[in-house]
């Protein structure tokens, strides 16, 4: 077994919890914005200050309303400023947060509110309140809903409007940092979600140690995030959390759709996205140059701005190199940086691998994507590059004051205080996921001799071929999605002869690759077949396959008419593939990989 660790650079408060983040900021930094909010089409700084009478007048109104210390308050809801109010108030009553993904079925719904046993819900719309309302004579436990476009803020005031400050200091200094404050449930590709149990520690230990090991990105009154994940996702709430904690300003996207264009009004400092966002902004980028005759240029620029990154990591670039570089500096890095905001300097991502080719580039244009890695179970990013001793291509090193192990099969052990407490409800799972103080995340991993930790794959995914081959799908499949065209791909050939792949095309990116290439309009079910399309697909593939041996290669591929979606049920929430829905919906696709023809 292979073990490293580090020493914490914070260190949690004897009895402290995450509602002593927004009181401290009043009181240190009262008149600095630590929030902005869009209001009326313009971003609107909220001061300390203010924000803290905010959450006061939620907090007084859920306790007036019979909310008690420990009980449970689930928040439905899109990535917006009342997310992230809602969460300190429900601390600030000694309550416990449960998130619920905006997009989840009536099922999921009565599962989460049921198990969790929520006394109360805050939902943002009207089609979420319908989904909550549906299910609500199986939920005992739920006595009260608010809705966020319906008044919720302002109901919870008035309720609270004759409870004293007194008595919400009383409360929220019931939890210490052992105390639960939130039940995340893991999406779950496979049977029903468990609850994890996150601790107040949990999160003070995670995103302080992150925040004090990069002070130069957490630098108070400077520094900015714009904050597009959702919050129901533990990602979302270590950006919340981390940004109180600094304190630094905090903004929040409710669509996906509008990020580019609130990254140039908002013009945060740090951005936190999925790899899958980074390689839209650069696929994009090259199509537009392509469409636009300066498709050469771009790849000029591009291959430019890797080879200066890799030559970082040697020690200097040479004359002729920062020469080219400079030039393309100009004509195309700088446009791509105004892209993203203009003052963005670094990104935090996670979820998947990003590749060392894009990892690259970007550090290559200017904007320094850090990749972390980590679980709800591990309360976010158990491991991270440093802003000061980044290995590309590398999840990082484990978090300071953590530890992280490689067991002898290959899975990653992770131990320290930002690891969960156990799954609410669920003895048996959490028995078999702690073992000795040490959490067995699944996944299998390497570490170097610096502690810089690379993911491979998960366990469960491992595939075995006919002959005997073990074959992680992360690691391909990762490299062809990274073509624009692909949209999603999953690897096959669990007992089969050889490895194949079903791939399905990016509806959005698709228009733009008929137009470049000259091509009607069409959709994926009349060019499945298309020798242009297939011919691009193979090379998407190729490039896939020089990441691994000729054993692991996948040798064909089918592409699929549907893309795989949270919608059609072929995602999870957090975006991982439902494996064996996909292998059960599609046999005869795979099937039909194996045939002789």
């Amino acid at each position: 077994m292979l073990d490293f660790s580090l020493p914490a650079s914070y260190q949690v408060p004897s009895g402290g919890n995450l509602s002593d983040l927004v009181h401290q900021n009043a009181t240190q930094h009262p008149r600095v914005a630590v929030v902005s909010r869009k209001l009326e089409g313009r971003w609107q700084e909220v001061t300390a200050a203010a924000f803290l009478t905010e959450v006061h007048r939620a907090a007084k109104g859920l306790i007036a309303v019979g909310v008690q210390p420990g009980d449970r308050v689930a928040v439905m809801s899109r990535t917006r400023y009342e997310w992230t109010l809602l969460d300190f108030a429900i601390w600030c009553a000694g309550a416990i947060t449960v998130p619920v993904y905006e997009t989840s079925s009536a099922e999921q719904v009565q599962w989460i509110l049921g198990d969790s046993g929520a006394v109360a819900v805050v939902t943002e719309t009207d089609s979420h309140a319908a989904v909550v309302e549906s299910v609500r004579d199986r939920l005992p436990d739920l006595a009260h809903t608010w809705q966020i476009e319906r008044g919720a803020l302002a109901e919870l005031a008035a309720a609270g409007s004759t409870v004293s400050d007194a008595t919400v200091t009383e409360r929220r200094s019931i939890p210490t940092e052992d105390s639960i404050a939130t039940i995340v449930y893991t999406s779950g590709t496979t049977g029903r979600p468990k609850g994890c149990q996150l601790t107040h520690g949990n999160f003070l230990a995670e995103c302080g140690n992150v925040v004090a090991r990069m002070p130069e990105l957490f630098r108070t009154g400077e520094s900015s995030v714009l904050l597009f994940l959702p919050l129901a996702h533990v990602l979302g709430r270590i950006v919340e959390i981390a940004a109180a904690i600094a304190p630094i300003k905090l903004g929040h996207v409710s669509d996906i759709k509008d990020v580019t264009a609130e990254l140039a009004a908002f013009r945060p400092t740090l951005i936190l996205g999925v790899p899958r966002v980074f390689e839209k902004v650069y696929n994009t980028a090259r199509a537009k140059a392509q469409a636009d005759g300066k498709g050469r240029i771009f790849d000029q620029a591009a291959a430019t701005a890797i080879a200066y990154s890799r030559a970082l990591d040697q020690g200097r670039p040479g004359l002729p190199l920062r020469l080219k570089h400079a030039v393309f500096d100009k004509l195309v890095y700088s446009k791509l940086r105004a892209a993203l905001g203009g003052r963005a300097t670094h990104a935090i991502s996670g979820g998947a691998p990003l590749g060392e080719r894009l990892g690259h580039f970007y550090r290559g244009i200017g904007f320094t994507v850090l990749e972390g890695y980590g679980l709800t179970e591990t309360c976010g990013a158990t491991a991270f590059n440093p802003h000061d001793r980044q290995k590309i291509g590398t999840v990082g090193q484990p978090l300071p004051g953590s530890a992280a192990r490689i067991a002898e099969d290959g899975e990653v052990l992770l131990k320290g205080p930002q690891v969960f407490t156990g799954y609410w409800n669920n003895p048996t799972a959490t028995a078999e996921a702690l073992q000795d103080g040490w959490f067995a995340t699944g996944d299998l991993g390497t570490l170097d001799q610096d502690g810089f930790l690379t993911i491979t794959g998960r366990k469960k995914e491992i595939i075995v071929t006919a002959g005997g081959k073990n074959v992680a799908p992360a690691v391909i499949e990762d490299r062809i999605r990274a073509h624009p065209l692909i949209g999603e791909v999953m690897v096959v050939g669990d007992r089969r002869p050889f490895i194949a792949c079903l791939v399905t095309i990016d509806e959005e990116f698709l228009p733009k690759w008929l137009e470049l290439n000259h091509r009607p309009a069409a959709a994926v079910a009349e060019l499945r077949q298309d020798p242009a399309l297939l011919a691009a697909v193979q090379e998407a593939v190729d490039e896939g396959n020089k990441a691994v041996s000729h054993a692991e290669a996948v040798k064909k591929f089918a592409i699929l008419e549907t893309d795989f979606s949270e919608a059609n049920g072929y995602l999870t929430p957090s975006l991982k593939l439902k494996r064996n829905v996909v292998l059960k919906d599609f046999a005869a696709e795979v099937d039909a990989l194996y045939q002789k023809k």
